[in-house]
């Protein structure tokens, strides 16, 4: 053999030797990535978890889905297919099972989806939802003494649209929840986008095990639907603490008869 050909080998040698440690050095990569998404969402593979559907409010019937939430279902589908789990698909108020047995998300506030009420007033007692005493479809997201009125978009107005991203975490090694509560289909869609996006932001703040609270804004939804989102607040410290009590009115001391004559 010649040592041109030599030459020829050891050069092929040497370059299926260097494809073969990048093959396996992205592929431990891609590895330890998918691992810290399945951390995060509780999702290892071959686990299930649920995906716990709201209604409709503006239809009269109680399986009607809204087609904003249909998509927000689908985009949380796949990501449940990337972690290598099992989806189960049910109604909010079929769900009959505590927190922490498996991964769950939950899509839709209060008035539309029975578990995410009992979630709020179980887990994070400091967020409710308040209707308005005039237009009655629309809902404030308050939490603490913060309230995030709803206001109605338009062409020319960007409007005020909010949602509650919540990762609600019971400990003991148990599985997350996710609570995806906004005030419009849109913008439940809009959350469920923004943590898909920014999971990896979410996991190295939070960690792996930690409950957090988010209040999100859509930016003009009717312009951009739910492909502008922004993070307005963490309100995870007012979500978990109970609200105040309502201060109770000084006894008016009793004022001692008159002597009498």
């Amino acid at each position: 053999m010649t040592d041109s050909v030599l030459n020829v080998v050891l050069g092929l040698v040497a370059t299926a030797i260097s494809a073969s440690l990048g093959w396996l050095a992205q592929n431990l990569r891609r590895r330890r990535r998918l691992g810290r998404v399945r951390e995060f969402f509780g999702m290892p593979g071959g686990s299930e978890c649920l995906l716990v559907v709201n209604r409709h409010t503006a239809s009269n019937s109680s399986k009607s889905v809204s087609r904003n939430d249909v998509f927000a279902l689908m985009e949380l589908s796949a990501l449940v297919k990337e972690c290598g789990a099992q989806a189960e698909l049910v109604t909010h108020d079929e769900v009959r099972q505590g927190l922490g047995h498996k991964a769950e998300f939950c899509l839709g506030g209060p008035a539309s989806n029975d578990r995410t009420a009992a979630h709020l007033a179980s887990w994070l007692p400091g967020v409710r939802f308040a209707e308005d005493p005039v237009k009655h479809h629309e809902m404030s997201l308050v939490v603490g003494a913060e309230e995030y009125a709803f206001e109605s978009p338009s062409r020319t107005s960007g409007g005020r649209v909010y949602a509650l991203l919540a990762r609600i975490q019971t400990g003991h090694g148990g599985r997350p929840a996710f609570l995806i509560a906004g005030q419009t289909a849109t913008s439940n869609h809009a959350a469920v986008r923004y943590l898909v996006a920014n999971h990896r932001k979410l996991a190295r703040t939070y960690g792996t095990d930690g409950t957090f609270a988010l209040v999100l804004r859509l930016v003009n939804s009717t312009a951009y639907g739910p492909d502008l989102v922004e993070l307005v607040a963490d309100v995870t410290r007012k979500a978990l603490a109970p609200p105040e009590a309502p201060a109770t009115p000084a006894a008016v001391p009793a004022q001692a008869p008159a002597p009498s004559t």
